[in-house]
């Protein structure tokens, strides 16, 4: 906020993932003008590696060509009900347009409203899909800052994607109280039936 300011246009919030996480847009200069102010104020930043300049006003250069790109896009309701980093909350699928997904290139994302309207609604788990989690925590803080109980988990990670991970992801998932189809992971071989909560071992040798 009062922060990115100092840089009036050049800098904008393209993001708000959490109470605690920001994700600031603009100029290649000033990004770096600004991480230098964060490291004298000792205020944690880092340069993400991106090729453009998401969620800032650099977005307005391509606007013709992704109108162009974008318009025989036919937005349709869906089955699913839909969270839009956008609005901050649902949304009907009905209004996902060429004009929407521009403004959500250009506009700034509202992460933490959408993990909070999903609480809000009932949803205790959030599953990260992706090569390597980057919300997952972002995820935990609003949850916490909302006193919220939930399970938050990736699926994969940077130099460990392979299917045992996924596996422990699947396991973590189901601990949390989402339904696995282990078969598809394991194939038909029998497997036993334990409990979702960990176990709870007790010796009776002597010390």
């Amino acid at each position: 906020g009062p922060l990115v300011a100092r840089w009036g246009g050049r800098l904008a919030v393209a993001a708000v993932n959490s109470p605690v996480s920001v994700v600031v847009s603009g100029e290649p200069a000033a990004v770096g003008e600004l991480i230098g102010a964060c490291a004298v104020e000792e205020v944690s930043a880092r340069l993400l590696a991106v090729d453009y300049a998401s969620h800032s006003v650099q977005v307005e250069g391509a606007r013709g060509d992704l109108a162009a790109a974008l318009a025989g896009i036919v937005p349709g309701a869906g089955s699913v009900p839909f969270y839009s980093g956008l609005a901050g909350g649902r949304l009907d699928g009905t209004v996902l347009d060429g004009g929407y997904w521009y403004d959500s290139l250009r506009g700034q994302v509202r992460f933490d409203e959408v993990v909070r309207a999903l609480a809000a609604d009932g949803h205790g788990v959030f599953v990260e899909v992706s090569p390597h989690p980057v919300l997952t925590v972002p995820v935990t803080e609003v949850l916490e800052d909302g006193g919220q109980p939930g399970a938050v988990t990736g699926t994969l990670c940077r130099d460990d994607g392979g299917p045992e991970r996924f596996a422990q992801a699947a396991a973590a998932a189901w601990a949390a109280g989402l339904p696995v189809d282990w078969q598809a992971l394991t194939g038909p071989a029998p497997r036993a039936e334990l409990p979702g909560y960990a176990f709870e071992r007790q010796r009776y040798w002597l010390a």
